[in-house]
């Protein structure tokens, strides 16, 4: 008998989607572990700097983290390479590039 675990306000509808909470769906585990890993915030934190979010939701989403460290992980390096791509290509003001080409920078 197989048993699977299942976190209340968390949902993931498939393999290849980011688990996410059921209230608000724009809202990934990804983007509260952030939090945690980031700024170092407690649960009760993370509620006071997002009022949108209760209490069990915050648990659950950091119980699944803890559940599924590695796959949370994986999203969050995914996510940040994309970010520094993003930057990467991005054109440089014109006030860099004039400081730049005086020497300045």
């Amino acid at each position: 008998m197989t048993s699977q675990l299942i976190y209340p306000h968390i949902e993931k509808p498939n393999s290849s989607e980011p688990a996410r909470l059921q209230r608000i769906p724009r809202v990934r585990v990804a983007q509260l572990v952030m939090d945690y890993l980031a700024y170092g915030w407690s649960v009760e934190e993370m509620c006071r700097q997002h009022p949108y979010l209760t209490l069990s939701e915050a648990h659950s989403a950091m119980a699944y983290y803890f559940d599924h460290q590695d796959e949370i992980e994986q999203e969050i390096r995914s996510e940040w390479s994309q970010a520094e791509k993003a930057q990467n290509q991005s054109a440089s003001s014109p006030f860099l590039v004039r400081m730049r080409s005086k020497g300045l920078l």
